[in-house]
């Protein structure tokens, strides 16, 4: 799959679901996105874990931004923005730009003291908004906030005076320019707080539950858009109003610099809100008395009808018995789970079928849980236990500690008919590239046959297939300029043919070579663009937070054709990954090792993961390849979403719908695709992601 593109299933009408969340209305929003007056920032934030998608259109100018707040003081920004005329208004040459930016608040306001922020804006992109600032912010009664600061760069240029840091080093009186697009993407840091400085300021007065008047003193001169496309500045002074239409979007309406005139809308949405708040799955029967089920006359020395009973028992609820075994007063079985996003509703049900089918002498139930076929942890539990907690006000939270957790390095032998079996699907797909300048946004809209076949536990063949049905993908004639081997940047090639395209076939084994371990093996078509064979190891402890892995490829580039045809490059690839759970649902990875234009480097990850399963990340990519061999963008970069189904829809899937979003794609720090590596597998049968989501276990 090639890293600009968007290649996951699509479920009809989900993407207009998702925008039926809630989330708190917040202080003011910036034309810029983030949390301000008009153009100029404040020290305030959003709700954590909140985003905000903005639109602000400006006279030949239009800025698209998302927000996201990281941490309760940490947010993050990606910017689109288009400014037309930006190079000859005579022949209307315009600008794409990308931008990112950081806003800290140092401190939270206080009954005595105002907010205080710290933030960079555009430190990553060609500088075009380029500008640092300090910032505070005090809420006066339930009517005024007052803003107050000082900005460096873009943030310096009306009513600028001499960088008082200047005082520490002589070095921060002067701001070194932007001198050409190769350092598009470069972290500035020789910029940062460096030349003049300026005062800006604010208030914003809440006429009432949904209108806000704003006025600001801007200390941007617009320098760039009057000398190259025709602004008129007149005044520092900018007005604005804000109409709050729902719960989420706010409309606003501003001039800048008394000469133009300007439109935002901004919308809030809350991961943590989802538009079917607890789901909409079918209930599970209660857990019968222990005297109703005695009288039923169930006896343990008939394995088969219980196991018959608890077959058709799972099977209604979406789960596959693929083993059962007594021993004593245990039950021991292994459970496949391809409904259920949260591992723990699995095994929730399936403990409470198996309360509800099995002979009330068997006390105690074992329960594995295996990922096609292959084990990967192993749950405990006693009857009794689930007969009292299932009505009990901590229910949850005693299930979970009464439960014991362990590795499940082997499993039972499956039972007879589980194996072979087969799955497919038909569903529609679409696949978006973004930010080429001559199309900042393409698509392509299809239909995707995908099937597996699984022989054995753990062994299996699988593939995709599309066919495009509508959409522009092809139009794109930008072909690469890339000194480096094309691995990635001549995915216009790719998406030139419209016939039916083998986008994934390939063989899989999923095994245990020991405790604590796990490992794959893979062999044909991966992705869109590369065909081989993958080998991968990891090891991860049912209880550890830390997961350390280690893969190695070798791969030949495919034909543009989307056929099973392969161009003459080959590659050996391979990376050491360190994956750790910090808790609160953050999550960190860190992948050294040889990418796909031969180049060596390091991934650095860090992704928020909510109990629902909603994910926002965001890395960076660094190898030897030179800033200049990279080329525009300097060094590969992105954020990424994944949306659950489920949490678009409210019913039980483990399918998602995922963007990610490169300001640039290039050929350096290009990784192969694989759409099953081992901790993405194995991690819902960790304990620790069993507890964030043990809150499901009886639903």
């Amino acid at each position: 799959m090639a890293p600009n593109h968007s290649q996951n299933i699509l479920r009809s009408g989900s993407l207009a679901l998702c925008l039926c969340g809630t989330a708190t209305f917040a202080d003011g929003i910036s034309s810029f996105g983030t949390p301000g007056l008009i153009d100029m920032p404040s020290a305030t934030t959003t709700p954590d874990g909140t985003f905000t998608f903005t639109t602000a259109a400006l006279p030949k100018e239009y800025r698209n931004t998302l927000h996201f707040q990281i941490t309760p003081r940490l947010s993050g920004v990606f910017r689109y923005s288009i400014l037309k005329d930006y190079f000859s208004i005579a022949h209307g040459d315009g600008l794409f730009d990308r931008s990112f930016d950081l806003h800290y608040q140092l401190r939270a306001e206080s009954p005595r003291f105002p907010a205080l922020a710290i933030g960079l804006r555009d430190f990553g992109g060609t500088g075009i908004f380029s500008s640092e600032y300090l910032v505070a912010s005090k809420h006066i009664g339930e009517r005024f906030t007052f803003t107050g600061g000082i900005g460096w760069g873009r943030l310096g240029s009306y009513g600028g005076f001499t960088n008082p840091l200047g005082v520490i080093d002589d070095r921060f009186k002067t701001r070194p320019g932007f001198s050409s697009i190769s350092e598009t993407g470069r972290v500035s840091f020789d910029r940062f707080f460096r030349g003049d400085a300026a005062f800006f300021g604010g208030v914003e007065y809440q006429l009432n539950d949904r209108t806000r008047l704003v006025a600001e003193y801007s200390s941007d001169a617009y320098t760039q858009e009057v000398a190259r496309m025709g602004y008129d500045h007149r005044t520092p002074i900018n007005l604005g109003i804000d109409y709050r239409a729902t719960k989420n979007m706010t409309l606003s309406a501003f001039a800048i610099g008394g000469a133009q005139f300007g439109a935002k809308l901004s919308y809030v949405l809350d991961p943590r809100r989802p538009p079917y708040p607890g789901g909409t799955e079918r209930p599970v029967e209660p857990i019968l008395p222990r005297g109703d089920l005695l009288a039923l006359g169930w006896s343990v020395a008939e394995p088969d009808a219980n196991r018959a009973r608890l077959t058709g028992a799972l099977d209604r609820q979406g789960l596959v018995l693929e083993s059962y075994a007594q021993e004593g007063s245990r039950a021991r079985i292994v459970i496949d789970n391809p409904r259920y996003p949260a591992a723990a509703e699995a095994m929730g049900r399936t403990a409470r079928a198996m309360a509800n089918t099995l002979p009330p002498e068997l006390e105690t139930f074992e329960i594995t849980l295996a990922t096609d076929g292959m084990p990967v942890s192993r749950a405990t539990l006693r009857r009794a236990d689930l007969s009292e907690l299932e009505h009990a006000w901590d229910g949850s939270w005693q299930s979970f500690v009464r439960t014991d957790f362990a590795d499940a390095p082997d499993r039972l032998p499956p039972a007879p008919g589980t194996y072979p079996r087969h799955a497919w699907s038909l569903l529609p797909y679409y696949a978006l590239s973004l930010f080429d300048p001559d199309g900042p946004a393409r698509m392509d809209l299809g239909a995707e046959l995908s099937g597996k076949y699984t022989f054995a536990p753990g062994l299996s063949v699988s593939g995709a297939v599309r066919q495009k049905l509508v959409g522009n993908l092809d139009s794109s004639d930008r072909m690469s300029n890339s000194v480096l081997p094309h691995v990635r940047s001549d995915q216009a090639l790719y998406d030139k043919t419209s016939g039916p395209k083998v986008m994934r076939l390939t063989a899989d084994y999923l095994f245990r070579p020991g405790q604590n371990l796990y490992g794959r093996l893979s062999a044909g078509y991966f992705e869109q663009m590369y065909a081989g064979v993958s080998g991968e190891v990891l090891w991860y402890p049912v209880d550890s937070r830390l997961a350390l892995g280690a893969e190695m490829n070798y791969v030949g580039q495919r034909d543009y054709e989307g056929g099973f045809g392969l161009t003459d490059y080959r590659i050996g690839t391979g990376h050491v990954s360190g994956y750790y759970d910090f808790g609160k649902g953050y999550l960190g990875q860190l992948d050294v090792g040889r990418y796909l234009a031969g180049d060596w480097g390091a991934t650095f990850s860090l992704d928020r993961e909510f109990d629902n399963g909603f994910r926002v990340g965001a890395f960076f990519t660094l190898t030897d390849v030179s800033f200049d061999d990279f080329g525009e963008g300097s060094f590969d970069k992105g954020i990424r979403i994944v949306i659950p189904v489920d949490w678009l829809a409210g019913t039980p899937a483990k399918s998602f719908v995922s963007q990610t979003i490169r300001p640039v794609q290039r050929d350096g720090g290009a990784r192969l695709s694989i759409a099953n590596r081992l901790y993405g597998e194995v991690r819902s049968g960790n304990a620790n992601e069993l507890e964030d989501r043990w809150g499901k276990f009886w639903r």
